[in-house]
């Protein structure tokens, strides 16, 4: 008999709770996203728990919302990144940190150095989360009139891969022998000149910082139209996806996995973690009552500013009691919005209702006590619908301990998720190879 395959959790964090009303919720820190004492506190609860990683997302320009809805929003504004990610890794051991970096506005030797270092001063928890922006608005913040088409963002983001792997490999392993005898700090015969001049990019290298401990940090990738499927099939070691049933969940793992088969990759060791909106209660009416009053602090001008946003489109001047209207094709994401417009033509919505249900959260959700949410985590691991879930959490602090102190445990005793780190990296968390060094492989450890 088979081993039971074993769950793994993500927390997706922005870098708290992603929904509007959280801040709202009775007994919840309104301002959770910016007290770093708090972020500490959420963290260190997520490290008790065995998660995975703790996935900060992150935005490049403040959301384009009417001042009624940014007034309200929660969720415009954030830490950067990397400056939290690196203190909070100072407050933990053992929980990954992974990071969202933009392939369309950023550079490669940036991102290269960044998450490199993040690695080394975590000692080897770091993960890179690959987005090409899907928001319009991020170019008018990198001098840029305009978007960069979607077709050639991934062309860009499939370059930019190569360039930062490519940097991360710039030493081998063994490089720095620091030899105070004989006074030779660095041996030249193991560095690597990159010399990169491609389609979009031009970097000579190498990088200026020894070889990440994970050798690469965990490349992480979360778009899903075609061109993104297919980066994410040839790139990423874990995909954080948007998933709405079973069936999709499984029709999903299924091409993904079927991609890098293709392209001679392990399926294996790709790990599809799709996005999960847990809402916790002793009992499922106590569950359902408190999913209730999270959606009712939603205001409509958040709800029509979060479909703007869905859309690509300003969904306010839509007659609100109307259904949704012809769409017009943007340049911003394309799956999201394909989304949006789906659930609106197969349940028969009005803007207004389309509005409110997403912005309560239109994705996969699960809803009820902790047996009941477990056995649908279960079934989606058992019928490989996923290997896991990144956990989004309905408000701070109750939300998460609820998943922590009752979920958790209810998925230990069923012998599905860790009750203790087995390593202590991120890629030994989730079960991934550390990548040879393609320019020194002999000498990789």
């Amino acid at each position: 008999m088979s081993a039971q395959r074993q769950l793994h959790l993500g927390a997706f964090m922005r870098p708290t709770s992603l929904h509007p009303g959280a801040w709202r919720f009775p007994d919840a820190w309104p301002d959770s996203n910016f007290n770093f004492a708090r972020m500490k506190t959420l963290i260190r609860k997520l490290e008790a728990a065995k998660f995975d990683a703790f996935f900060m997302a992150d935005h490049m320009a403040v959301l384009n919302l009417s001042i009624e809805a940014l007034k309200r929003s929660h969720t415009t504004t954030s830490f950067e990144p990397f400056t939290l990610l690196s203190a909070l890794s100072q407050a933990t051991e053992r929980i990954g940190l992974v990071a969202t970096g933009s392939t369309t506005f950023d550079a490669p030797w940036h991102i290269a150095r960044r998450f490199a270092s993040l690695d080394h001063i975590s000692n080897g928890r770091a993960g890179w989360n690959i987005v090409t922006t899907s928001n319009p608005d991020a170019a008018l913040n990198f001098g840029l009139d305009e978007h960069m088409e979607h077709a050639d963002r991934y062309r860009r983001a499939r370059e930019f891969y190569e360039v930062v792997t490519g940097l991360w490999d710039s030493w081998a392993d063994d490089a720095f022998v620091r030899d105070v005898d004989a006074g030779i700090y660095v041996d030249p015969e193991k560095m690597h000149v990159l010399g990169h001049k491609g389609e979009f990019l031009s970097v000579k290298g190498p990088l200026n910082i020894a070889r990440p401990v994970q050798g690469w940090p965990v490349i992480v990738q979360a778009g899903a139209s075609e061109p993104g499927r297919q980066l994410a099939a040839e790139t990423a070691e874990a995909v954080f996806t948007s998933m709405t049933d079973l069936e999709a969940g499984k029709a999903f793992c299924r091409d993904i996995k079927g991609r890098a088969q293709k392209a001679g990759r392990n399926p294996d060791h790709i790990k599809i973690l799709p996005g999960c909106f847990v809402v916790i209660g002793d009992t499922m009416e106590e569950a359902k009552a408190k999913r209730s009053k999270l959606d009712s602090l939603v205001d409509y001008a958040n709800a029509i500013g979060q479909l703007s946003i869905n859309l690509g489109v300003d969904a306010t001047k839509f007659d609100p009691d109307a259904p949704l209207p012809e769409v017009p094709e943007t340049n911003a994401g394309k799956t999201g919005r394909q989304r949006v417009i789906d659930i609106a033509r197969r349940e028969n919505l009005t803007v207004r209702q389309l509005a409110q249900r997403l912005a309560g959260h239109g994705g996969l959700g699960m809803t009820g006590t902790p047996k009941f949410i477990a056995d649908q985590m279960q079934t989606w691991l058992d019928e490989r619908g996923s290997d896991g879930f990144t956990i989004q959490f309905p408000f701070m602090p109750g939300g998460l301990e609820d998943v922590c102190d009752k979920l958790v445990p209810e998925l230990q005793a069923r012998g599905i998720f860790r009750k203790d780190y087995e390593g202590t990296t991120l890629r030994e968390h989730l079960g991934l190879p550390r990548p040879e060094n393609r320019f020194f492989a002999k000498s990789s450890t």
